[in-house]
């Protein structure tokens, strides 16, 4: 049976995840992902609040120096 060219293509990918995912990097690089994703989350969560607050203390210095004319 002749298969059409979008089967074709789409079993060579299937074929060619298959092989990448055999690999020890992958493996590897799947396994360290895994691990460290909560560590990066974290980080930009705590990354976000120390500009948050940064920003609220600039904003303070400029409506003091301003004299509280600013909203």
């Amino acid at each position: 049976m002749n298969e059409s060219k979008a089967e074709r293509i789409a079993r060579r990918h299937r074929e060619r995840d298959e092989r990448m995912k055999a690999t020890p990097g992958y493996k590897v690089w799947s396994a360290v992902f895994t691990v460290s994703y909560p560590i990066i989350a974290l980080f930009t969560a705590l990354f976000s609040v120390i500009v948050s607050i940064f920003s609220r203390i600039s904003q303070a210095a400029v409506w003091l120096l301003s004299g509280g004319k600013i909203k």
